[in-house]
Formats: structure tokens, sequence, C-alpha cells
């Protein structure tokens, strides 16, 4: 296993997002430069690429200085109903921006040696109590289809010698974003509870241990393919509810019914609340991996305190 301390050029998409923000001073503190993939202009990294997730990079030839690509680009799928519109933005951002990614990677002489990009969990679909690892089978529902479709278009890369690392993500844990900063307000507000039968895994990673498993994936060269980017401690709804209720030191017993999130929210309720999805992280285990914060208690302490 090589993890070379080796100073690297690394382009980072969506690095404004939760985890890109992360991400990209984690990066900087090793000791590696970071370049934004943008849409825009300016921001903290001002050496940025510009790019149009509909037809690539507007600046291939910038790429011919980069070592690494860390991906995390995407449509918010926890924005707003999941309508025939939202569902076009969602795979679109992921399928066709990827593809584009990947031919303007085709575009340069020199190339970056490794392209990580972000997953999802959602890839596995609703299992139940069933334990995924690397090697399960996709799920049947749209989140599942677009994850799978993403990740090929990522998996492309490998024909052009590029080392390609599918970063499965699981429900990120931080009050910044993502589904905690949902919950804040109304568990502050007393109004917390279980959403739908609390029996369901919401299969976890701390924000602060998700950013140490990006870089990790751009350094170790020993490690392709899918990654489970989740904690080894799983979780029902119930548990997280009651964890999330116990660190703001606030009650649990509104509950949320199954049949009321489905009226709000449609088919993203179906699939991103209701559904259960056990995720163990067998590849990070194997390579050694040490979870900062593997328990969500302590996760939810270090989060909350660094927010």
């Amino acid at each position: 296993m090589s993890t070379g301390n080796t100073p690297m050029k690394i382009a980072v998409s969506g690095a404004s997002g939760l985890v890109g923000s992360a991400l990209c001073p984690l990066l900087t503190q090793q000791g590696h430069n970071v370049v934004a993939i943008r849409r825009g202009d300016g921001g903290s990294y001002d050496d940025s690429i510009r790019w149009d997730p509909n037809s690539g990079l507007t600046n291939p030839a910038r790429l011919e200085s980069v070592d690494a690509i860390v991906h995390l680009a995407g449509e918010n799928i926890g924005e707003g109903r999941w309508n025939d519109a939202k569902k076009r933005k969602i795979r679109g951002s992921r399928v066709d921006g990827t593809r584009s990614l990947v031919q303007s990677i085709a575009a340069v002489e020199k190339r970056p040696e490794v392209l990580v990009c972000a997953s999802a969990i959602g890839f596995y679909g609703n299992r139940g109590a069933m334990e995924m690892d690397e090697s399960s089978a996709a799920g049947s529902d749209f989140l599942a289809e677009v994850c799978e479709r993403w990740e090929s278009e990522a998996s492309a890369a490998t024909e052009l010698g590029v080392r390609v690392v599918n970063v499965r993500i699981g429900v990120v844990v931080s009050p910044k974003g993502g589904a905690l900063a949902k919950m804040m307000l109304p568990f502050k507000l007393g109004l917390g509870g279980i959403v739908g039968p609390g029996t369901q895994y919401w299969s976890w990673v701390g924000l602060n241990d998700l950013t140490r498993i990006l870089a990790l994936c751009v350094a170790d060269d020993s490690l392709s393919g899918p990654v489970n980017a989740v904690s080894p401690e799983t979780t029902t709804n119930k548990e997280f509810t009651k964890a999330v209720g116990n660190a703001l030191h606030r009650p649990t017993i509104f509950p949320l019914p199954g049949f009321i999130a489905k009226l709000m929210l449609g088919e993203m309720a179906t699939t991103l609340l209701l559904a259960s999805t056990r995720v163990v992280p067998k590849q990070l285990q194997a390579h050694g991996f040490k979870f900062e914060q593997p328990e969500l208690m302590d996760c939810l302490h270090h989060e909350l305190q660094c927010s």
C-alpha cells in the first residue's frame, strides 16, 4: 500500500459545497495545491479550472498539470420535491457531468493519476436489514439507477490509464448541511422524532472522517473501485434520532409517520428517509483506516463543537 506524502496538485469540483469546503482546507494542510473546478469566477481558490457540466472543461489543457481530481459536484438531492424536472437535474448533473469530465480528461496528453468520484450508498437501494459491502449488487430504484450510471461514467477513465475510486457516501453528519442541518431546528424546538417505523437503517459518516477518507483515496494507489464511506457503527433511524436529541438535550417525542412524509416529500421521502440501507466500510477496514469518530454520539459532539 502506497500512501506517500508527496505534494500533489489536486483539482476539486464542488469545492464550495458541504464536503468540498471541508476537504479543500484539509488537502491544503497536507501540503497539496488545491485547484477548484468551478462554473463561476473567483472564490477562495482563484487558480480555478472553468467547466460546464454539459460540455466539459472550457480549458481542458489546465488538466495537464493536475495530479488528481476529486469530483464532488452534483445537484442537491435533498432540496425540493422530486418531480420530473428535479430528477432530470439529479441524473444529468451526475451522469452527464461525469461523462463530460472524463471526456475532458481524454482530451489532454498528460492525464491525472487518479479520479476520486463521489457516489452514494443510494447505490444499494432499500435492502432492509441486509448488510451491504462493496461487492453487493445495485438496487432498483431511481437513486440506485443514477448511482450505477454515475459510477459507470467515472469508471470509463480507467481506459485512459487513470485510477478511479467511486466513494459511496452515507448520510453526512454535519450541522452545516445535509440531513442533520435540516433536523436541527425542529429538534431545538423540541419537535424532533423518528421518521416512519424508525427501524430503517441510516448508514452515516461524520464530515471530518469523510474528508479523511477522500484524502486517503487520493493518496493510496492501492484503492480503486467502490469504497463505502460510512461509519462501522450501524444505526437505525430511531437510534439516530435519539442520539441527536441527546446531543442537543431535547426530547424526541414527535414522530413523523411514513405516510405523512410521503405526502410532504413524495418519492424523496421513500428513497432518502424511509428506505433501509445497512452498509459496512469493508474496503476501508481492509486498508486499516481508523475512524476518528466511529460512534454516533462522539461524532455528533465533535461536529456540533466544530460548527
